[in-house]
């Protein structure tokens, strides 16, 4: 075999190996996007088979995310059991321990040293508050699935201003929308969104907030982002893990639904509220819209 027969095999072997890197690169790069794609929408029931390095170090990843995510739907449920269980047996051990003096003080004619009346009306005042707070996590757990339209931002922020004018002004506060760009839209159930600004707003409000900065952009990957901006008092350190669990509140009229709803609200659009700051300066919860 003369030389350069040696020479443009030798090429054509180098060519064939690069061709099948090359090849097995794509392959790869197609199964990382593919495994970005499944995380990012929550979805973990994706394996590769395990005959590489690679698709072994791919499933390492995703068994990696799915203890994480076990963890934390675990910590949630614990924090949820835990405040059930504290707002019932605030309002039952009333009712128990009232309704028992109120049997014991009874006589065989039925007379009793304690007013029966008062004792009767503090029962059935507990009963209802009960009641309501069954009813408030039936709402909670019942969220309408979201009829979806194109919205436009400046309509939404224009009516959402609007509806909460009357309460901005009783507490001498402005509340204002300032996109970073015009004509910017969100594929949303209307009705569900508003309800989430309302209540942020309201929420700011109740911090004593004078000013509520909304503004709006859209990221280099399509996303849209809507900041909320107040100068309220800001959350405790404490709080601020647990303000998006059911029935957590910082506040003695609040019910505690009103940001785990909007988190719900937000995950069946595919999207995410969290709170990005709280500190003295301002406190600024993050919508992101995909």
């Amino acid at each position: 075999m003369s030389t350069w027969q040696i020479i443009l095999l030798v090429c054509v072997a180098v060519l064939v190996a690069v061709i099948a890197t090359l090849r097995t690169r794509r392959k790869d790069i197609k199964k990382v996007a593919y495994m970005m794609d499944a995380l990012e929408d929550g979805e973990l029931n994706f394996r590769f088979q395990d005959k590489n390095k690679f698709n072994r170090t791919l499933n390492r990843i995703r068994t990696i995310f799915e203890k994480q995510r076990q963890q934390h739907e675990q910590d949630s449920w614990t924090k949820l059991i835990r405040v059930l269980t504290h707002e019932i047996m605030n309002t039952v051990s009333p009712i128990a321990s009232l309704s028992d003096a109120l049997s014991k003080s009874m006589d065989e004619d039925g007379h009793s040293e304690l007013d029966v009346k008062a004792g009767l009306d503090t029962i059935s005042d507990s009963s209802k508050n009960l009641i309501k707070f069954v009813e408030t996590y039936r709402e909670l757990s019942g969220v309408a699935r979201p009829v979806k339209k194109a919205i436009d931002l400046q309509e939404l922020m224009d009516k959402v201003i609007s509806l909460d004018s009357e309460l901005l002004s009783t507490k001498g506060a402005v509340c204002t929308y300032t996109p970073e760009e015009s004509d910017l839209m969100v594929y949303a159930d209307e009705g569900q969104i508003s309800q989430i600004f309302i209540n942020l707003i309201k929420n700011a409000l109740q911090a004593g907030a004078k000013h509520i900065n909304i503004t709006a952009t859209l990221t280099v990957d399509d996303e849209t982002i809507i900041r909320v901006a107040n100068d309220g008092e800001p959350i405790p350190v404490t709080a601020q893990e647990q303000i998006f669990v059911p029935f957590y509140t910082t506040k003695k009229e609040g019910s505690g639904i009103g940001l785990s709803l909007a988190r719900q609200i937000m995950r069946q659009h595919n999207g995410s509220i969290d709170l990005v700051k709280s500190d003295p300066e301002e406190t600024v919860f993050e919508l992101r819209f995909r």
